[in-house]
């Protein structure tokens, strides 16, 4: 019997299903990859924002990690929505104590619409204990300007931000370039500690972003887990991105002004590009 890759996330359950765990779960899917979920807190959410949050308890959390890693296992882990210092702390000492291969960190700090998903005491414990073993970070401008505490409004800042970054310990720095002001094309800084690379795409004209974040950070896990080397992992990740943002142009739910993707567009062929 051949091996089935497999991926796990860990994140936030976003009730709408354009982001977090339930983004996740489709982009596995969408990539041939089996998918798996810890959830790290719910949310009561749509097109129009983040009503409500509810955090479980770190304990919870840990038994999920274990139950899904003691059986099943996986060739990647990916986390997005973290919640708190404590959840971050488990988390951290889990992905040790089950020796993660590769881990996918997506810094999630804020919702598209703006909602605060991260506490901010929280962000210190983030850099601290998973930045460390990250194989992969995916800092959009927003968190990435955060984490460094300085402005970013060019790519050689990007570059920079990549610098320091990296210093924290992870082994590719992602800093992804899609909220840059007066640039038409979507380039993301990839930077190994030695090398930059410059990963660019058109900009695509949609209000269907909800969700983009989560979908980059798990193609790049689904690509690790297929035995991929992180360039190429996150390369393919880009391309995948791309044209599910062109395939869902003509898709359209909810009243908000960021809509959700069809992560499943590209299969069937729903919209007007395939990869």
């Amino acid at each position: 019997m051949r091996p089935l890759p497999r991926a796990l996330t860990i994140a936030g359950s976003d009730s709408g299903g354009g982001a977090g765990i339930q983004a996740d779960l489709k982009t596995f899917g969408a990539l041939g990859v089996y998918g798996m979920s810890v959830i790290t807190a719910l949310t009561a959410q749509n097109t129009q924002g983040v009503h409500a949050v509810f955090e479980l308890p770190p304990e919870f959390v840990a038994a999920q990690i274990d139950a899904v890693l003691g059986d099943i296992g996986a060739d990647a882990v990916k986390t997005g929505m973290l919640a708190n210092a404590a959840i971050i702390e488990t988390v951290a000492e889990k992905m040790q104590e089950h020796r993660v291969a590769h881990l996918v960190v997506d810094p999630v700090m804020r919702a598209k619409s703006g909602d605060p998903l991260l506490r901010p005491e929280a962000q210190e414990a983030l850099v601290r204990h998973l930045f460390p073993m990250a194989t992969v970070i995916t800092p959009n401008l927003h968190e990435a300007r955060a984490l460094v505490g300085r402005d970013l409004r060019s790519r050689a800042d990007m570059r920079e931000a990549a610098r320091i970054l990296h210093d924290l310990g992870p082994r590719w720095v992602v800093v992804k370039g899609g909220h840059l002001e007066g640039d038409d094309r979507s380039v993301d800084i990839v930077f190994d500690g030695r090398d930059f690379y410059e990963l660019d795409a058109p900009r695509v004209d949609t209000v269907n972003t909800h969700g983009t974040g989560c979908t980059f950070a798990s193609a790049i896990a689904a690509g690790l887990a297929k035995g991929l080397p992180p360039l190429e992992a996150i390369r393919q990740a880009k391309a995948y991105l791309t044209a599910l943002l062109e395939a869902s142009r003509a898709f359209k739910l909810g009243q908000g002004a960021y809509g959700p993707m069809d992560h499943f567009a590209l299969l069937f062929a729903r919209g007007p590009a395939r990869p």
